[in-house]
């Protein structure tokens, strides 16, 4: 693996503003540090951008001062938050197979290569490696037979995946050693989530498993009529999640009985709790927000395209990246009505879901990482003495 501090070849271009994006933000678009909190019905600027031509559809990790982004060909590149400045790139090898975590002392990424032995179909094995957070130097390596997918999970101490064959991992921090593996019978390619001693992840069969983050025993499992891919959405007492035949279902908490299901126009790729409700997004390019307490619809609203990436909720808003158009929409919890839009640029979004970092917005797009923060106000004068 190299690791390098620098690199401009192609899309690996030095952060810089571009007026056009600067001035459509201006106009146009969402967030802003009213009393602590952000809103994303209010104005922002894009802070910066970092230009690439190999992002992909997973969504970067980040631990405060640093954002992890990944690309294309196996590598990594970590931009300080603040200003976008690249302080290295990693090579990997192979391609990067989940999306990253990181804490505050390394970057976890989960890689694959294929392999073509002679007189045999070609097979992909997956690595998952600790990267120093200060240089990108490789700490340690786990070698899997099969790919980690959709993205890693992680406690002060573990890390968490899926992978193509059915496995479960628990992976230690500090040295790579695997500490359980529970086997299933459907390949994995969802967000696993972590709460509580409980590890909930989706399988390519419709179920859902709920297991013992200490040991991976099934503590219960429900199962759907399509493919899970999306990470869980928790609402004490409520388990949520949704699953391509179409439907929202929230399962209890404690052994996994359902509690009510609701019923979408098509496969719905993601859910999210709120303090209002819950979010649904389905492949009809509708959004659904739904009541905790029995499912009912509250309202719905038609999008201009699909939208497969995890959306952002936030202080009374609601954050979605369609597929089509050139901008990232702002819906109102409270009734649906779009409150605000912010430009990316045509044909841009990626399924890459949008995350917050401190007084930063950072939205992956197909031409790179753009960073969108609360306009500054102009310094005072003083007044001379």
């Amino acid at each position: 693996m190299r690791s390098t501090g620098y690199g401009r070849d192609r899309g690996e271009l030095r952060p810089r503003l571009s007026g056009l994006l600067l001035a459509a933000a201006l106009a146009l678009s969402s967030l802003c540090a009213a009393g602590g909190q952000f809103s994303l019905s209010q104005p922002l600027t894009l802070r910066w951008q970092y230009l690439s031509e190999r992002t992909l559809n997973l969504t970067p990790a980040i631990d405060g001062e640093q954002v992890y982004l990944p690309l294309a060909a196996g590598a990594l590149v970590s931009l300080h938050t603040g200003d976008g400045q690249l302080l290295w790139k990693a090579e990997t090898g192979g391609e990067l197979s989940a999306a990253p975590v990181a804490d505050e002392h390394n970057v976890y990424v989960a890689s694959q290569i294929l392999e073509t032995p002679r007189g045999t179909p070609p097979h992909a094995s997956g690595t998952l490696r600790a990267l120093g957070r200060a240089s990108g130097v490789a700490l340690w390596e786990q070698v899997f037979a099969s790919p980690l997918r959709g993205s890693l999970a992680e406690s002060s101490t573990t890390l968490f995946a899926g992978d193509a064959d059915g496995h479960v991992y628990a992976v230690s921090k500090e040295t790579g050693e695997i500490r359980w593996t529970s086997r299933f019978p459907t390949p994995f390619s969802s967000a696993p989530v972590l709460k509580e001693g409980r590890l909930y992840i989706g399988g390519e069969d419709g179920t859902l498993w709920a297991l013992d983050e200490m040991t991976g025993r099934t503590l219960w499992y429900y199962r759907t009529h399509g493919a899970l891919r999306g990470p869980v959405a928790l609402a004490p007492p409520l388990v949520c999640v949704g699953s391509a035949d179409g439907f929202v279902y929230a399962l209890d908490e404690r052994d996994g009985h359902l509690r009510w299901r609701a019923r979408t126009g098509a496969g719905v790729e993601a859910v999210l709790s709120t303090e209002k409700g819950l979010i649904a997004v389905s492949l009809d390019n509708f959004v659904y927000f739904l009541s905790l307490r029995h499912g009912e619809r509250v309202w719905k609203h038609l999008l201009a395209g699909r939208v497969v990436a995890q959306p952002l909720a936030v202080s009374g808003g609601v954050l979605f990246a369609p597929l089509s158009g050139d901008a990232c929409v702002v819906l109102d919890l409270r009734d649906g009505k779009q409150i605000n839009t912010l430009p990316v640029g045509e044909d841009n979004n990626t399924a890459a879901a949008p995350v917050r970092a401190g007084n930063l917005l950072l939205v992956t797009t197909r031409r790179g990482l753009l960073a969108f923060a609360p306009p500054v106000s102009p310094a005072r004068a003083t007044p001379a003495s």
